[in-house]
Protein backbone atom coordinates (compact mmCIF):
# COMPACT_ATOMS: atom_id res chain seq x y z
CA UNK A 1 0.00 0.00 0.00
CA UNK A 2 1.33 3.25 -1.07
CA UNK A 3 2.19 5.75 1.76
CA UNK A 4 -0.49 8.38 0.53
CA UNK A 5 -3.09 5.55 0.43
CA UNK A 6 -1.79 4.04 4.01
CA UNK A 7 -1.66 7.73 5.48
CA UNK A 8 -5.14 8.33 4.85
CA UNK A 9 -7.02 5.03 6.27
CA UNK A 10 -4.88 5.79 9.97
CA UNK A 11 -7.05 9.16 9.38
CA UNK A 12 -10.04 7.37 9.57
CA UNK A 13 -9.44 6.03 12.90
CA UNK A 14 -7.87 9.29 14.03
CA UNK A 15 -9.63 11.52 17.21
CA UNK A 16 -8.72 14.05 19.38
CA UNK A 17 -7.81 13.12 22.76
CA UNK A 18 -7.67 16.22 25.64
CA UNK A 19 -4.09 15.37 27.16
CA UNK A 20 -5.54 15.34 30.65
CA UNK A 21 -8.41 12.59 29.22
CA UNK A 22 -5.18 9.92 30.01
CA UNK A 23 -5.21 8.31 32.62
CA UNK A 24 -2.22 8.18 34.49
CA UNK A 25 -3.07 6.33 37.60
CA UNK A 26 -5.88 3.46 37.62
CA UNK A 27 -9.26 3.37 39.40
CA UNK A 28 -8.78 2.70 43.06
CA UNK A 29 -10.12 0.29 43.76
CA UNK A 30 -10.07 -1.22 40.01
CA UNK A 31 -14.20 -1.97 39.56
CA UNK A 32 -14.71 1.80 40.46
CA UNK A 33 -13.74 2.59 37.02
CA UNK A 34 -16.36 3.73 34.19
CA UNK A 35 -17.95 1.51 32.10
CA UNK A 36 -19.79 2.67 28.90
CA UNK A 37 -22.54 0.29 27.75
CA UNK A 38 -22.95 -0.29 24.25
CA UNK A 39 -25.88 -2.09 22.45
CA UNK A 40 -24.91 -2.85 18.78
CA UNK A 41 -28.95 -3.79 17.77
CA UNK A 42 -30.77 -0.99 19.85
CA UNK A 43 -28.27 1.60 19.72
CA UNK A 44 -28.50 2.41 22.99
CA UNK A 45 -25.90 3.30 25.46
CA UNK A 46 -25.59 3.50 29.47
CA UNK A 47 -23.25 4.54 32.02
CA UNK A 48 -22.49 2.90 34.80
CA UNK A 49 -19.23 1.49 36.83
CA UNK A 50 -17.75 -1.66 35.87
CA UNK A 51 -18.81 -3.41 39.59
CA UNK A 52 -22.03 -3.18 38.09
CA UNK A 53 -21.06 -5.17 35.06
CA UNK A 54 -22.78 -8.44 35.42
CA UNK A 55 -26.38 -6.53 35.52
CA UNK A 56 -25.26 -6.07 31.72
CA UNK A 57 -24.20 -9.15 30.96
CA UNK A 58 -26.60 -11.52 29.13
CA UNK A 59 -28.03 -14.60 30.98
CA UNK A 60 -26.20 -17.59 30.18
CA UNK A 61 -23.20 -15.67 28.51
CA UNK A 62 -19.70 -17.28 28.71
CA UNK A 63 -17.02 -14.80 29.83
CA UNK A 64 -13.63 -15.71 27.89
CA UNK A 65 -10.16 -13.96 29.89
CA UNK A 66 -6.79 -13.80 29.07
CA UNK A 67 -4.49 -14.72 31.97
CA UNK A 68 -1.61 -14.25 30.92
CA UNK A 69 0.94 -12.59 33.67
CA UNK A 70 2.87 -9.16 32.74
CA UNK A 71 6.97 -9.61 32.87
CA UNK A 72 8.14 -6.39 34.49
CA UNK A 73 10.56 -6.56 30.95
CA UNK A 74 11.40 -2.49 31.58
CA UNK A 75 15.12 -2.63 32.83
CA UNK A 76 17.62 0.19 33.72
CA UNK A 77 21.55 -0.75 32.57
CA UNK A 78 24.82 1.35 32.89
CA UNK A 79 27.40 2.05 30.18
CA UNK A 80 30.93 1.73 30.60
CA UNK A 81 30.61 6.12 31.23
CA UNK A 82 28.39 5.01 33.83
CA UNK A 83 25.45 6.70 32.07
CA UNK A 84 22.27 4.87 32.60
CA UNK A 85 19.93 3.59 29.54
CA UNK A 86 16.37 2.10 30.35
CA UNK A 87 15.60 -0.64 27.39
CA UNK A 88 12.51 -2.91 27.50
CA UNK A 89 12.70 -6.33 26.22
CA UNK A 90 10.94 -7.61 23.34
CA UNK A 91 11.99 -10.78 23.50
CA UNK A 92 12.08 -12.40 26.63
CA UNK A 93 13.83 -15.63 25.81
CA UNK A 94 16.75 -16.79 23.22
CA UNK A 95 20.39 -15.92 22.40
CA UNK A 96 19.62 -12.27 20.86
CA UNK A 97 17.41 -10.27 22.81
CA UNK A 98 15.76 -7.39 20.95
CA UNK A 99 15.17 -4.47 23.04
CA UNK A 100 14.04 -0.87 22.78
CA UNK A 101 16.25 1.90 23.88
CA UNK A 102 15.65 4.96 25.08
CA UNK A 103 19.38 6.47 23.46
CA UNK A 104 21.82 4.97 20.85
CA UNK A 105 24.10 2.65 22.11
CA UNK A 106 27.19 1.53 20.38
CA UNK A 107 27.78 -2.20 18.75
CA UNK A 108 30.28 -4.09 21.17
CA UNK A 109 29.33 -1.77 24.20
CA UNK A 110 28.88 -4.14 27.64
CA UNK A 111 25.64 -2.99 29.52
CA UNK A 112 25.89 -3.87 33.27
CA UNK A 113 23.61 -4.06 36.10
CA UNK A 114 24.43 -3.58 39.79
CA UNK A 115 28.01 -2.93 38.57
CA UNK A 116 28.18 -6.61 36.69
CA UNK A 117 28.39 -6.79 33.02
CA UNK A 118 25.29 -8.56 32.02
CA UNK A 119 24.86 -7.78 28.21
CA UNK A 120 26.68 -6.48 25.10
CA UNK A 121 25.25 -4.50 22.50
CA UNK A 122 25.40 -7.38 19.23
CA UNK A 123 24.10 -4.43 16.69
CA UNK A 124 20.37 -3.38 15.61
CA UNK A 125 17.64 -4.89 13.95
CA UNK A 126 15.23 -1.85 12.84
CA UNK A 127 13.61 -0.04 14.92
CA UNK A 128 15.55 -2.34 18.15
CA UNK A 129 19.09 -3.03 19.74
CA UNK A 130 19.92 -6.22 19.46
CA UNK A 131 21.31 -7.45 23.20
CA UNK A 132 23.56 -11.00 23.59
CA UNK A 133 23.96 -11.76 27.16
CA UNK A 134 27.36 -11.70 28.40
CA UNK A 135 26.93 -14.62 31.62
CA UNK A 136 24.78 -17.39 31.67
CA UNK A 137 21.08 -16.20 32.49
CA UNK A 138 17.63 -16.75 33.19
CA UNK A 139 16.03 -13.79 31.36
CA UNK A 140 12.39 -14.15 32.68
CA UNK A 141 13.97 -14.79 36.58
CA UNK A 142 16.12 -12.13 36.18
CA UNK A 143 13.49 -9.76 35.27
CA UNK A 144 11.21 -10.48 37.42
CA UNK A 145 13.92 -9.96 40.35
CA UNK A 146 15.45 -6.64 39.17
CA UNK A 147 13.00 -5.36 36.23
CA UNK A 148 9.81 -3.22 36.20
CA UNK A 149 6.71 -2.83 35.14
CA UNK A 150 6.63 -1.82 31.09
CA UNK A 151 4.28 1.25 31.54
CA UNK A 152 3.02 2.15 28.13
CA UNK A 153 5.01 6.03 27.39
CA UNK A 154 2.51 8.10 27.78
CA UNK A 155 2.07 7.17 31.39
CA UNK A 156 5.21 9.74 32.45
CA UNK A 157 6.51 10.09 36.33
CA UNK A 158 4.14 7.58 37.66
CA UNK A 159 3.53 8.93 40.86
CA UNK A 160 3.26 5.15 42.06
CA UNK A 161 6.05 3.46 43.81
CA UNK A 162 7.69 0.81 41.23
CA UNK A 163 6.29 -2.17 43.38
CA UNK A 164 2.98 -0.48 43.07
CA UNK A 165 3.67 -0.55 39.47
CA UNK A 166 4.14 -4.15 39.09
CA UNK A 167 0.99 -4.52 41.66
CA UNK A 168 -1.31 -2.07 39.46
CA UNK A 169 -0.36 -3.36 35.79
CA UNK A 170 -0.93 -6.64 36.40
CA UNK A 171 -4.56 -8.86 36.48
CA UNK A 172 -5.85 -10.39 39.51
CA UNK A 173 -6.03 -13.60 37.84
CA UNK A 174 -2.55 -13.19 35.91
CA UNK A 175 -1.10 -16.71 35.94
CA UNK A 176 1.35 -17.44 32.95
CA UNK A 177 4.45 -15.14 32.93
CA UNK A 178 5.06 -13.76 29.02
CA UNK A 179 3.50 -10.54 27.98
CA UNK A 180 5.36 -7.20 27.99
CA UNK A 181 2.02 -5.10 28.09
CA UNK A 182 -1.04 -6.13 30.20
CA UNK A 183 -4.28 -7.17 27.99
CA UNK A 184 -6.12 -3.98 29.99
CA UNK A 185 -9.89 -4.85 29.72
CA UNK A 186 -8.71 -7.47 32.80
CA UNK A 187 -7.03 -4.41 35.07
CA UNK A 188 -10.99 -3.76 36.17
CA UNK A 189 -11.87 -6.51 37.80
CA UNK A 190 -11.54 -7.51 41.59
CA UNK A 191 -11.21 -10.74 43.22
CA UNK A 192 -15.33 -9.95 44.86
CA UNK A 193 -16.43 -8.84 41.09
CA UNK A 194 -14.72 -12.21 39.34
CA UNK A 195 -16.77 -14.18 42.52
CA UNK A 196 -20.10 -12.60 41.29
CA UNK A 197 -19.13 -13.75 38.01
CA UNK A 198 -18.55 -17.21 38.82
CA UNK A 199 -21.53 -17.69 41.21
CA UNK A 200 -23.78 -16.52 38.98
CA UNK A 201 -25.25 -13.77 40.66
CA UNK A 202 -26.63 -10.59 38.85
CA UNK A 203 -24.70 -7.99 40.86
CA UNK A 204 -22.35 -7.79 44.18
CA UNK A 205 -25.81 -7.19 46.29
CA UNK A 206 -26.74 -10.65 45.35
CA UNK A 207 -30.06 -10.80 43.01
CA UNK A 208 -31.32 -13.66 40.63
CA UNK A 209 -28.61 -16.27 39.42
CA UNK A 210 -27.34 -14.90 36.06
CA UNK A 211 -26.29 -18.22 34.96
CA UNK A 212 -22.60 -16.44 33.93
CA UNK A 213 -19.55 -18.71 33.34
CA UNK A 214 -15.69 -17.50 32.89
CA UNK A 215 -13.29 -19.30 31.12
CA UNK A 216 -9.65 -18.33 30.50
CA UNK A 217 -7.20 -18.83 27.27
CA UNK A 218 -3.49 -17.22 27.78
CA UNK A 219 -2.32 -14.85 24.93
CA UNK A 220 1.67 -13.40 25.61
CA UNK A 221 0.55 -9.45 24.59
CA UNK A 222 3.91 -8.65 22.76
CA UNK A 223 4.57 -6.18 19.61
CA UNK A 224 1.45 -7.29 17.40
CA UNK A 225 -0.82 -5.82 20.25
CA UNK A 226 0.89 -2.03 20.66
CA UNK A 227 2.98 -1.09 18.14
CA UNK A 228 2.57 1.19 15.61
CA UNK A 229 0.77 0.17 12.10
CA UNK A 230 2.81 0.31 9.25
CA UNK A 231 1.98 -0.27 5.22
CA UNK A 232 3.71 -3.32 5.93
CA UNK A 233 0.91 -4.63 8.20
CA UNK A 234 -1.71 -3.17 5.62
CA UNK A 235 0.13 -5.13 2.38
CA UNK A 236 0.10 -8.35 4.29
CA UNK A 237 -2.87 -8.02 6.10
CA UNK A 238 -1.17 -9.31 9.42
CA UNK A 239 0.47 -8.17 13.01
CA UNK A 240 3.73 -9.41 14.71
CA UNK A 241 3.01 -13.05 15.90
CA UNK A 242 2.20 -13.01 19.56
CA UNK A 243 1.84 -16.86 21.48
CA UNK A 244 -1.21 -18.17 22.53
CA UNK A 245 -2.81 -21.53 24.26
CA UNK A 246 -6.03 -23.25 24.94
CA UNK A 247 -6.81 -25.75 27.54
CA UNK A 248 -8.43 -29.01 26.76
CA UNK A 249 -10.81 -27.57 29.65
CA UNK A 250 -11.54 -24.11 28.03
CA UNK A 251 -12.22 -25.48 24.44
CA UNK A 252 -14.57 -27.81 26.41
CA UNK A 253 -16.35 -24.92 27.51
CA UNK A 254 -16.06 -22.94 25.15
CA UNK A 255 -17.47 -25.48 22.21
CA UNK A 256 -20.27 -26.22 24.69
CA UNK A 257 -21.35 -22.42 25.20
CA UNK A 258 -21.41 -22.73 21.27
CA UNK A 259 -23.47 -25.55 20.76
CA UNK A 260 -26.14 -23.90 22.89
CA UNK A 261 -26.10 -20.94 21.18
CA UNK A 262 -24.64 -19.07 24.16
CA UNK A 263 -23.09 -15.25 24.17
CA UNK A 264 -19.26 -15.42 24.00
CA UNK A 265 -18.03 -12.22 25.32
CA UNK A 266 -14.32 -11.78 25.12
CA UNK A 267 -12.59 -9.76 28.06
CA UNK A 268 -10.46 -7.52 25.88
CA UNK A 269 -8.93 -7.52 22.20
CA UNK A 270 -6.34 -10.47 23.18
CA UNK A 271 -8.95 -12.94 24.38
CA UNK A 272 -10.82 -12.27 21.05
CA UNK A 273 -7.91 -12.29 18.46
CA UNK A 274 -7.18 -15.44 20.51
CA UNK A 275 -10.83 -17.31 19.96
CA UNK A 276 -10.82 -15.68 15.94
CA UNK A 277 -7.42 -17.16 15.34
CA UNK A 278 -8.20 -20.56 16.78
CA UNK A 279 -11.78 -21.35 15.53
CA UNK A 280 -12.13 -23.43 12.79
CA UNK A 281 -14.39 -23.91 9.20
CA UNK A 282 -16.82 -25.93 11.24
CA UNK A 283 -16.70 -22.99 14.41
CA UNK A 284 -15.04 -25.70 16.75
CA UNK A 285 -11.85 -24.70 18.92
CA UNK A 286 -9.47 -27.27 19.85
CA UNK A 287 -7.13 -27.70 22.47
CA UNK A 288 -3.46 -26.14 20.98
CA UNK A 289 -0.82 -24.15 21.65
CA UNK A 290 -0.70 -21.08 18.69
CA UNK A 291 0.85 -18.51 17.25
CA UNK A 292 -1.76 -15.11 15.84
CA UNK A 293 -0.98 -12.75 13.93
CA UNK A 294 -4.40 -12.02 12.98
CA UNK A 295 -5.13 -8.20 11.96
CA UNK A 296 -8.74 -7.28 12.20
CA UNK A 297 -10.20 -4.81 10.85
CA UNK A 298 -13.29 -3.34 8.80
CA UNK A 299 -14.91 -5.97 6.69
CA UNK A 300 -13.57 -8.70 9.13
CA UNK A 301 -16.28 -11.41 9.87
CA UNK A 302 -16.58 -12.56 13.28
CA UNK A 303 -17.08 -16.56 13.72
CA UNK A 304 -17.58 -16.71 17.78
CA UNK A 305 -17.28 -13.77 19.69
CA UNK A 306 -20.79 -11.96 20.71
CA UNK A 307 -19.66 -9.26 23.00
CA UNK A 308 -16.23 -7.90 23.69
CA UNK A 309 -15.15 -5.83 27.00
CA UNK A 310 -12.32 -3.14 25.95
CA UNK A 311 -10.30 -0.26 27.15
CA UNK A 312 -10.06 3.35 25.39
CA UNK A 313 -7.77 2.56 22.41
CA UNK A 314 -5.06 5.00 20.89
CA UNK A 315 -5.70 6.80 18.02
CA UNK A 316 -4.74 5.35 14.59
CA UNK A 317 -4.09 1.95 16.39
CA UNK A 318 -4.64 -1.53 15.84
CA UNK A 319 -6.47 -1.91 18.34
CA UNK A 320 -9.38 0.62 17.25
CA UNK A 321 -9.23 -0.84 14.10
CA UNK A 322 -10.30 -4.45 15.85
CA UNK A 323 -13.03 -2.67 18.16
CA UNK A 324 -14.12 -0.20 15.08
CA UNK A 325 -14.69 -3.72 13.36
CA UNK A 326 -16.88 -5.20 15.81
CA UNK A 327 -18.94 -2.44 16.67
CA UNK A 328 -18.44 -0.09 13.05
CA UNK A 329 -16.34 2.60 13.20
CA UNK A 330 -18.35 5.54 12.92
CA UNK A 331 -20.56 4.30 15.77
CA UNK A 332 -16.69 3.65 17.84
CA UNK A 333 -15.45 7.37 17.07
CA UNK A 334 -18.91 8.97 18.29
CA UNK A 335 -18.66 6.51 21.19
CA UNK A 336 -15.06 8.17 22.26
CA UNK A 337 -16.62 11.50 21.13
CA UNK A 338 -19.35 10.77 23.84
CA UNK A 339 -16.84 9.79 26.05
CA UNK A 340 -14.79 12.58 26.22
CA UNK A 341 -17.47 14.61 26.47
CA UNK A 342 -18.68 12.82 29.75
CA UNK A 343 -15.45 12.76 31.15
CA UNK A 344 -14.14 8.95 30.66
CA UNK A 345 -10.34 8.36 31.07
CA UNK A 346 -8.25 6.55 28.37
CA UNK A 347 -5.81 4.11 27.32
CA UNK A 348 -4.21 1.35 29.60
CA UNK A 349 -5.32 2.85 33.09
CA UNK A 350 -8.70 4.50 32.02
CA UNK A 351 -12.17 3.42 32.11
CA UNK A 352 -13.41 0.71 29.74
CA UNK A 353 -16.74 -0.10 27.55
CA UNK A 354 -19.03 -2.95 26.87
CA UNK A 355 -20.27 -4.23 23.72
CA UNK A 356 -22.88 -6.29 23.00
Amino acid sequence: MKRSAFGKLLQRYDYKLPPDCIAALPATPRDSAKLMVYDRRSGCTTDTTFRDLPKFIPKGALLVFNNTKVVPARLTLAKPTGGAVRVLFIDLAGKRLRVLADRSINTGTILSFNNRPIFRAYGREGNYLVLTSARRLNLKNFLERHGEAPLPPYIKNSPLTKKEQRRQYQAVFAKTPGSIAAPTASLHFTPELLRVLSSGRGSASGGKKSGIETAFITLHVGLGTFAPLTPENLKTKSLHGEKYSIGKTTARIINQAVREKRPIIAVGTTALRTLESSVDVRGVIKKLNGKTSLFIREGYRFRIADGLITNFHVPRSSLLMLVSAFAGRKNVLKLYRRAIKKGYRFFSFGDGMLVL
